[in-house]
């Protein structure tokens, strides 16, 4: 019981749950001077090593590399610059990884570190690289510990935080849940600081979370509730439910009986990789915007989107790139991958097939390669 809350269907699953990626933040794992805290990593790994005892492979995804390199470059804040912040990583995750491997090797079970930048996501062989390596690891027995390669990341490139590449690595593993450990022991309606915010202990869709204020990272970190809520939605959407919790509570959370924080319920459907990379993970070079035919058909009934139902194109992009799909008023409801150049669409957009030479009456975005993502 969750005060008079009956445990939900969320939380089942992710009691069940025999894979699960667990992502942990930088303030979770440090000092408020920026040094590894090896006691509250400790803990952590107790309740990880309690539940791989279960039977369940783990999956870590650990922010902090930064935040532990900090002290020994006798830094006292996190560094705005990023070739800076590029150092701190350099030598904060070597200690990171140290750690990790000295704590897990408490129950003699072994660590590997994954360093994965956006580009090894975006790019589909890098995907199925990743794909294989961390499914490899698994089968070995391995916890992987994964983290941004925040080393050799641009800022083109970055993540920009752990909790979406948390909920894309979930993904890419084809995990059955994914927890989201920090230091807000659930999600809150308003800033939980303040007597007027309230607590949500379920989240069942994206009608449950309007008008929640979410904030942004704090010193030592880059994510915040904002990131959070938008990674839990993200991999709830995407089939994967998720639990939010606190990450002293990290015991309960990843228990038979997992009593705490907010459990997000995934939806009915998981995505194909191949569709929750082009939806989410994919970078978009351009927009096609549609009239609102065109966004009916794509969206409502899983149509192709043909030249007739666009009214502007924007961006650079070439046949074969992904392209996001709006309305008139800016609405991102789609995404796909495109099978003209931007120089070749404007002379197509508003005109019908058979208006067209035989060899432009293609789709311009054929249903088989488009992943809908909002209704307008």
């Amino acid at each position: 019981m969750i005060g008079s809350v009956e445990v939900s269907l969320a939380r089942k699953a992710v009691a069940s749950a025999t894979r699960v990626v667990v992502k942990v933040g930088s303030s979770s794992l440090t000092t408020a001077e920026g040094g590894l805290d090896p006691s509250r990593l400790d803990a952590l790994v107790d309740a990880l090593a309690a539940r791989r005892a279960t039977g369940s492979q783990i999956v870590l995804v650990s922010s902090g590399a930064i935040a532990a390199g900090l002290a020994p470059l006798g830094l006292t804040r996190r560094p705005k610059d990023l070739a800076t912040q590029q150092a701190a990583a350099s030598v904060g995750q070597l200690a990171l990884a140290h750690a990790y491997g000295n704590s897990f090797g408490r129950y003699d079970l072994t660590v590997g570190q994954v360093l994965l930048t956006a580009d090894d996501v975006v790019r589909r062989s890098h995907y199925r690289n990743a794909q294989r390596t961390l499914s490899r690891l698994l089968a070995l027995g391995v916890v992987p510990v994964v983290n941004e390669n925040d080393t050799v990341a641009t800022e083109e490139i970055r993540f920009g935080d752990n909790d979406r590449l948390a909920a894309l690595v979930a993904h890419l593993i084809g995990a059955d849940a994914l927890f989201l450990l920090s230091d807000v022991d659930a999600l809150y309606d308003g800033d939980p600081r303040l007597a007027d915010a309230h607590r949500i202990t379920e989240v069942g869709g994206p009608d449950d979370v309007n008008g929640v204020r979410a904030g942004t990272g704090g010193a030592l970190g880059t994510g915040g509730m904002a990131s959070k809520l938008a990674a839990a939605t993200l991999a709830a959407s995407a089939g994967i439910p998720v639990l939010l919790a606190g990450s002293t509570d990290a015991a309960r959370a990843l228990s038979p009986t997992p009593d705490v924080g907010t459990a997000f319920t995934a939806t009915d459907t998981r995505l194909t990789a191949r569709r929750f990379w082009l939806g989410y993970a994919a970078d978009a070079n351009g927009t096609l915007v549609l009239d609102d035919g065109a966004v009916a058909a794509v969206v409502a009934r899983r149509r192709s989107l043909l030249a007739a139902g666009i009214t502007a194109v924007a961006g650079t992009f070439e046949a074969g790139d992904v392209v996001e799909l709006s309305t008139t008023t800016g609405q991102v409801v789609a995404r796909g991958v495109v099978a003209y150049d931007a120089t070749e669409l404007p002379s197509l957009i508003g005109r019908s097939s058979h208006e067209l030479p035989p060899e432009q009456r293609r789709e311009v975005v054929h249903a088989d390669d488009l992943v809908a993502l909002h209704r307008p």
